[in-house]
């Protein structure tokens, strides 16, 4: 457990101790840099599409003049957004790759609460980003209908 230890530097009974020598061919005590997330690339791109093909709904069932620019600045925080992390996942020092689609098929991902199997990951990853592009249809449904 940690403790603050201010009281003891005051009440001078903190113990310094001399800091541990680096030896630059001993072992190294840091983390592994994993800076994948594990789900295969296609359900990102699936994702993507589904957020971007919201935007692009909604600018062809409601477009106006007013709206060009605050769509195209919502496509490019998606765009952002997406792309970020996926640089991220190439940096220098991360040696993961993305799980293969194949690889998925076969053992599913690991999460919290267990092994998920590959269909209940996918409807969790995707079941939002489809529930929008839903949500976009119907707001157009309804104001063709109006």
């Amino acid at each position: 457990m940690s403790k603050q230890v201010q009281d003891l530097i005051a009440r001078g009974e903190a113990r310094i101790v001399e800091a541990p020598v680096h030896l630059p061919n001993g072992p190294r005590h840091q983390v592994e840099l994993d800076r994948n997330f594990e789900l295969p690339t296609a359900l990102y791109a699936a994702t993507v599409g589904c957020y971007l093909a919201f935007i692009g709904l909604m600018f062809a069932a409601f477009n106006t003049p007013g709206l060009v620019i605050p769509m195209a600045i919502f496509a490019v925080f998606i765009v952002a957004g997406f792309g970020v992390p996926a640089i991220w996942t190439r940096l220098r020092g991360n040696q993961t790759r993305p799980m293969t689609k194949g690889k998925f098929d076969q053992v599913g991902i690991m999460t919290h609460t267990g092994r998920l199997a590959p269909r209940d990951a996918t409807i969790q990853v995707l079941i939002l980003p489809v529930l929008i592009v839903l949500w976009a249809c119907a707001a157009i449904t309804i104001a063709a209908l109006v």
